[in-house]
């Protein structure tokens, strides 16, 4: 199923993308898209069934925003450096354990909304990444299988990243990562039953039309099933946290000076193969 929330940013309720492609209205059957349901085996089956048979109401997309697919989004776990293409541009060694760092849950906004280059910035940067939530409780888990076994579905991110902030002004990367509107996240969230295999999806980026990223999941140096394995050695995660998974080759840091860091104006678009499309127009904050 392709689960999604649209209307205005605080007040979006719970929609569904039928196989016709047309938005069905969940909000008769489920009061969001968030942790408790997709730990609720029972309510997704009567969403499910609801779809199956038609009896959804349509829902006329014209001009009605497409939010964040996931309401009260618990953490966000990112992983950094999980490309074998992304290391090597960025001359740094590939790592022997998972890089771990967080960004906050009121970063994210929809997949369509604003970016806001930070006061100050000179490299904000663009990250396409595969995202993945968690649909069930995971802690100590102790093969890849299991933490396959604990994603509810996939859903594009976009892991935008302040360079000077996270790299040049000391401590840790959280300043450059967690800046308002960093994370756009959608359009949709995808059931796993519809990713059989999250190790085999193409990742895209254009910057102003450009293609910039052209990247495989399975240049992952840590697959998706392990990090949550490896996560769960270190935290307890939730129905409704989120993993950003890494991003691959392409971004502005890793090219030659001047490097083409984003600007006021520019314009982002970003795919994951079966997972949909964003576009953000980028401002000044």
């Amino acid at each position: 199923m392709k689960l999604l929330r649209v209307g205005t940013a605080g007040a979006e309720r719970p929609a569904l993308l039928d196989a016709q492609g047309t938005l069905r209205d969940l909000s008769g059957i489920v009061d969001d898209i968030d942790g408790a349901l997709l730990a609720d085996d029972g309510a997704l089956g009567r969403v499910r069934a609801a779809a199956e048979a038609g009896e959804l109401p349509a829902l006329e997309a014209a001009g009605l925003r497409i939010g964040p697919p996931l309401g009260r989004i618990g953490k966000i776990v990112c992983i950094g450096l999980n490309y074998h293409d992304h290391a090597r541009e960025t001359g740094a060694e590939p790592p022997t354990e998972p890089v771990i760092f967080f960004k906050a849950p009121d970063t994210v906004v929809g997949p369509y909304d604003t970016v806001l280059v930070p006061r100050g910035s000179g490299k904000t940067d663009w990250e396409v990444e595969l995202a993945v939530v968690v649909g069930r409780t995971a802690r100590y888990l102790e093969s890849a299988e299991e933490g396959l076994a604990h994603v509810a579905g996939y859903a594009v991110a976009h892991d935008v990243s302040e360079r000077e902030f996270q790299i040049e002004r000391g401590g840790t990367w959280d300043k450059g990562k967690n800046c308002e509107t960093f994370n756009p996240l959608g359009p949709w969230l995808v059931t796993a039953d519809e990713v059989p295999d999250p190790q085999a999806l193409a990742l895209r980026l254009w910057v102003n039309g450009e293609l910039k990223q052209d990247g495989t999941t399975a240049e992952q140096i840590f697959p998706v099933g392990e990090v949550v394995r490896y996560v769960s050695q270190f935290m307890t995660l939730y129905p409704g946290d989120v993993i950003n998974t890494g991003t691959p080759a392409g971004v502005a840091m890793g090219r030659p000076d001047p490097k083409p860091y984003l600007r006021a104006g520019d314009v982002v678009e970003l795919e994951v193969e079966g997972l949909g499309r964003q576009r953000q127009e980028l401002q000044h904050a």
